[in-house]
C-alpha cells in the first residue's frame, strides 16, 4: 500500500468521525415561544461537541503532518495505523455520554462518563506512543535523514506527557469532577501545544534537509 493511499482512506475516517459528532444535536422539546430557554437547556451537548471537535480535529492535524514525513509504508504500520483510527472512532459514544450527564447532573453517572472519555482519550495516546516507537526504530521509512533522531527527540515524550494528565485526570474525578473535567480539557489542550512542538519540528527538519541538497 502506498503511503498516499493510507493517508487517504485515515482522513476520510476523520472526516466521517466529526460529522458523526454533530449527529448528537437534536431539536428540543418546547412550547411556543421557549424555544430560547429549550435551546439553552443543551449548553452540555454543544460543550460536548466542541471539545471533541478540537480534540479529533488536533489529532487529525498531528496524523496528517506526521505522516507527510514517511516515504513508505509496510505491514506493521498498516496495523498501527488501523488500531489508531480504531480508538479515534471510539471517541463519539463518550463525548454522548458527557452531554448527557452533565444535563441530568447525577454525580455517580458524571463520573463514569468523564472516565470512560478519558481512558479512551488513554488509548488514543498510547497508540500515538507505539507510533512514535514504530517509526523511530524502522528509519527507512521516514524521508529524514540524518536529522530524524532530533526530530524524535523533540516530540517523543509527547504521548506519554498526555497519558500521565488523563491518568491524573481519571483519578481526580473520583475526588472532586470538576477537577477531573479541568485536567481532561487540559490534556486536550495539551494536544494543540503538542502538535505545534511537532509542526516546528517538522519545519526545522525540512529546512535542514533542503539546505543539505543545496550543499
Amino acid at each position: 500500500m502506498k503511503i498516499d493511499r493510507m493517508q487517504a482512506f485515515s482522513d476520510g475516517v476523520y472526516a466521517i468521525l466529526i460529522t458523526i459528532l454533530v449527529l448528537d444535536f437534536k431539536v428540543p422539546d418546547y412550547h411556543a415561544g421557549s424555544l430560547l430557554m429549550a435551546v439553552l437547556r443543551q449548553w452540555p451537548t454543544m460543550f460536548a461537541y466542541i471539545v471533541s471537535f478540537l480534540y479529533v480535529g488536533t489529532i487529525w492535524l498531528f496524523h496528517h503532518d506526521f505522516f507527510q514525513t514517511l516515504k513508505e509504508t509496510n505491514t506493521g504500520l498498516n496495523v498501527i495505523n488501523l488500531v489508531m483510527l480504531f480508538s479515534v472512532t471510539l471517541i463519539d459514544y463518550p463525548t454522548a455520554l458527557v452531554a448527557n450527564t452533565l444535563i441530568s447532573q447525577n454525580r455517580t453517572d458524571m463520573q463514569v462518563a468523564f472516565v470512560y472519555y478519558d481512558i479512551i482519550a488513554l488509548f488514543i495516546s498510547f497508540t500515538f506512543a507505539w507510533l512514535y516507537t514504530y517509526v523511530r526504530n524502522h528509519p527507512e521509512m521516514t524521508r529524514m535523514k540524518s536529522d530524524q533522531p532530533t526530530f524524535y527527540q523533540a516530540i517523543k515524550y509527547d504521548p506519554v506527557r498526555s497519558v500521565l494528565i488523563y491518568g491524573a485526570a481519571i483519578v481526580a474525578t473520583f475526588f472532586s469532577i470538576w477537577l477531573g473535567a479541568f485536567l481532561l480539557l487540559a490534556g486536550v489542550g495539551y494536544h494543540f501545544v503538542a502538535y505545534l512542538r511537532l509542526s516546528k519540528s517538522m519545519q526545522k527538519s525540512i529546512r535542514e534537509a533542503n539546505n543539505g541538497e543545496y550543499k
